[in-house]
């Protein structure tokens, strides 16, 4: 299957997950509070269904518009704007004949499963696999900038130790980008001094024009030959598994980003060079390819990388009970890190409204390999955007909802049925444009990047 087959598979499986398990999570409480459901859908049934079946009260469907799913509650103000059967005296068995607080579960229940769902898939990620990290403060010489503009926007460079991001210490190589892409400030250590940074406030904008550029920040490389393939230019020159290069055209050498530089102003030649042999130092002669290369595979085992005092990948276990506080504080960090990216996206000096993507660019974040951690990673990522947008206080979203019903708690006087079905309609037409715009930005990035 090609890519954007197993992609596509992988978008469908899991959004039909996450819409079925977030309208039970509607349905169970309405149920148990006596409260009539008269059809609970996968997918929208815009004038068919592909599948129905009643089953008692309830008929069970799914339909051909994949936006979405619902189940349809008695009594209630939804999708269905069923104006007729409003009009009617309420029966005991509907949604607006429960009490608040029952109306309050009801409501918060699919937005509470999406969350629930997302932790339970972190403890199952963590208690299965476990976490595996490069530890930051092992990185002997600091990171490798491999993007030097960017890093000139952000102000970071080759060499520079990251302490801390918004005053947190940051434990892992990989949550440097992720961090700095939410975060406000950093800290790092240059030459020996601890400086204190600002994050730009249009650095998601910078990154966006470039995505491929956009993992920037990365270990550096030592110069460690660890293999010479047969059609190398340097096959033969003396070169074996092993060495380290110390010193080209002159200059003590280490790490990768070093020697590119050399390499640039040599193609096409030759380049002295003396090599760390098992202890003994080797000098050579090297050839440089005309695309600045020299045809050598580099590479350390992580082992290897730790004995040398290069870096150290850490793998951290957990029982069934630790995978618990484990998973849970995984989803609270995500929830969190998600609305720090929502806050972005509403500053327009941040640029950041143009990385708001539809369902291309949800389907664009599972692997295009079959691969079950990184599957159940991403839906559970989802699931808690889905909990979030859900609980927006935006009329037709359960947020709405869950906003009329407070402020009915609280002041004693329940909207009209007249305000909350005009209050629906514009919460509809806020979500259409919301769409539009979404997917807008999927077709533009499509069609001009």
């Amino acid at each position: 299957m090609t890519p954007i087959v197993i992609k596509t598979i992988q978008f469908f499986l899991s959004l039909s997950l996450l819409i079925v398990l977030h309208e039970l999570g509607h349905f169970i409480p309405a149920k148990l509070f006596k409260t009539r459901v008269e059809k609970f859908y996968l997918f929208f049934d815009v004038k068919f269904s592909l599948f129905k079946k009643k089953i008692g009260e309830t008929v069970y469907g799914i339909g051909w518009l994949p936006l979405g799913g619902y189940v349809k509650i008695s009594g209630m103000i939804d999708e269905s704007m069923d104006k007729e059967q409003m009009k009617e005296e309420p029966k005991p068995w509907e949604f607006r004949s429960k009490p608040a607080w029952q109306r309050l579960i009801i409501m918060l229940g699919g937005v509470t499963v999406n969350f629930v769902l997302a932790v339970v898939i972190f403890i199952g990620l963590v208690f299965t696999y476990g976490e595996q990290y490069i530890a930051n403060d092992s990185l002997k010489d600091g990171i490798w900038v491999t993007e030097k503009s960017l890093g000139d926007e952000l102000g970071v460079q080759t060499g520079d130790k990251v302490l801390s991001i918004d005053g947190k210490k940051v434990e892992a190589l990989q949550q440097i980008l992720p961090e700095m892409i939410v975060g406000e400030t950093y800290t790092i250590e240059r030459d020996g001094k601890v400086v204190e940074k600002a994050i730009p406030v249009d650095f998601i904008e910078t990154l966006s024009e470039d995505k491929e550029k956009a993992r920037f920040i990365y270990y550096r490389v030592p110069f460690v030959i660890s293999g010479i393939p047969k059609k190398s230019p340097n096959l033969g020159s003396g070169l074996q598994e092993g060495d380290a290069v110390v010193e080209m055209a002159g200059k003590p050498v280490e790490y990768k980003d070093q020697v590119i530089p050399i390499l640039e102003a040599n193609k096409g030649g030759t380049v002295p060079v003396k090599v760390n042999r098992n202890g003994q130092m080797v000098d050579l002669t090297l050839n440089v390819s005309e695309d600045a290369a020299l045809g050598v595979a580099l590479g350390m085992t992580p082992e290897e990388y730790k004995e040398k005092g290069y870096l150290e990948q850490r793998t951290l276990t957990y029982s069934f009970w630790e995978s618990i506080p484990a998973g849970w504080n995984k989803g609270v960090k995500t929830l969190s890190d998600y609305i720090k990216g929502m806050k972005k996206i509403f500053n327009p000096d941040t640029g950041a409204y143009k990385e708001v993507g539809g369902f291309a660019a949800i389907g664009g974040m599972f692997p295009d390999t079959w691969n079950w951690p990184a599957f159940w990673a991403t839906t559970a990522f989802i699931s808690i955007i889905l909990a979030f947008m859900n609980i927006l206080p935006i009329p037709a979203l359960d947020g709405g909802h869950v906003m009329f019903l407070l402020y009915e708690m609280v002041t004693g006087r329940k909207p009209s049925d007249k305000f909350l079905e005009y209050a629906q309609m514009i919460g509809f037409f806020i979500l259409i444009a919301l769409l539009l715009f979404a997917n807008g930005n999927d077709l533009y990035k499509w069609l001009f990047k």
